[in-house]
């Protein structure tokens, strides 16, 4: 998968910096030769001997290091690497990559390389949800930069939310999608996925058993061979792939209007298991029990969204149409 290729594994001083030997492993198990460059911080962390001892070479992370300068020198072993991962990428780095600054090794590095860059963020939640923070990260991918996650979950600060570095297999896979043949480069793809949920009142609801692994697994191999995927899906089990436009829906009508702002693409791939009726007039307050009677639900049939598509002029909708039914 990743044979042959040479990755420059940038490691910043948060506490995600532990999982980077997990990817170190990961990485080299795959055919990969992994250089390690570590911040003064990220040593904090994790130690550069276990670093070494993983990766199999020496841990860089010293600018005024005279012997590793006149061995290869900060510039060389920027553009000796194939792909260069920053994970965990700190809010600070972040903000140096953003404007530019080198004060270190690693900043350094990565205002010297034209080398493709991939980041993995990893910060508490309301430094990611900073405007400052949002700011560097729009100038980022404007520059061209790759960004992986991060996954929402439990901080070690106590908080939860948005900021916890991708685990080291989906930074693979974003690793692996780059390297990978990318034959749809340039296209435009709507993949529908997932069920939907059709109110009966504000706590209730009819709904399938539908996991979402089938779109889910569409939209990631069409990232991966370099389609724009925009991924439209409903409440499912299973989360949305890295590096695609995730659109949430509720229920039919939600997932109907997101698919008709959606057509101007090369392909549509309609695979979420939408239900087929909806509550007529769902209720806007819960449905309280009275006496053992049961409330009586009116049904009323959804749009067929993969038809209403489908029979649309050829000036309307996508060269190429595909539908799944179970």
């Amino acid at each position: 998968m990743l044979a042959g290729n040479n990755i420059l594994l940038i490691i910043s001083g948060g506490i995600a910096a532990y999982k980077s030997l997990d990817l170190i492993r990961r990485m080299r198990e795959r055919g990969a030769s992994v250089t390690p460059v570590m911040t003064q911080a990220a040593c904090e962390f994790v130690t550069p001997l276990s670093v070494s001892a993983l990766a199999g070479v020496q841990v860089y992370h010293d600018l005024f290091d005279l012997t590793a300068e006149s061995d290869m020198g900060h510039i060389q072993l920027s553009r000796s690497a194939d792909l260069v991962v920053v994970a965990p990428a700190t809010a600070d780095l972040i903000a140096k990559m953003a404007n530019g600054l080198a004060n270190d090794l690693a900043s350094t590095l990565l205002l010297a390389t034209d080398t493709p860059v991939l980041i993995a963020p990893a910060m508490n939640v309301r430094m990611w949800d900073h405007p400052a923070t949002q700011r560097n990260l729009a100038q980022l991918v404007a520059d061209g930069v790759h960004i992986v996650g991060p996954n929402p979950g439990d901080m070690a600060c106590g908080e939860y939310g948005p900021g916890r570095m991708s685990e080291p297999l989906e930074i693979i896979d974003a690793i692996a999608a780059h390297f990978a043949p990318r034959p749809l480069e340039g296209h435009k793809v709507l993949v529908t996925s997932g069920p939907t949920h059709e109110p009966i009142d504000p706590v209730r609801y009819i709904a399938n058993r539908s996991s979402g692994a089938q779109g889910t697994a569409i939209a990631a191999a069409l990232r991966d061979l370099g389609a724009d995927v925009r991924f439209v899906t409903g409440p499912a089990d299973v989360p949305p792939p890295n590096g695609v436009q995730v659109i949430q829906v509720e229920s039919a009508y939600d997932m109907f209007d997101a698919v008709k702002a959606n057509l101007d693409v090369s392909c549509a791939i309609f695979a979420a298991a939408v239900a087929d009726w909806r509550v007529e007039n769902a209720s806007g307050s819960k449905i309280k029990k009275q006496n053992g009677s049961l409330p009586e639900l009116s049904l009323t049939e959804n749009p067929d969204i993969l038809a209403h598509v489908a029979q649309l002029g050829t000036d309307a909708r996508p060269p190429l149409v595909i539908g799944f039914a179970a």
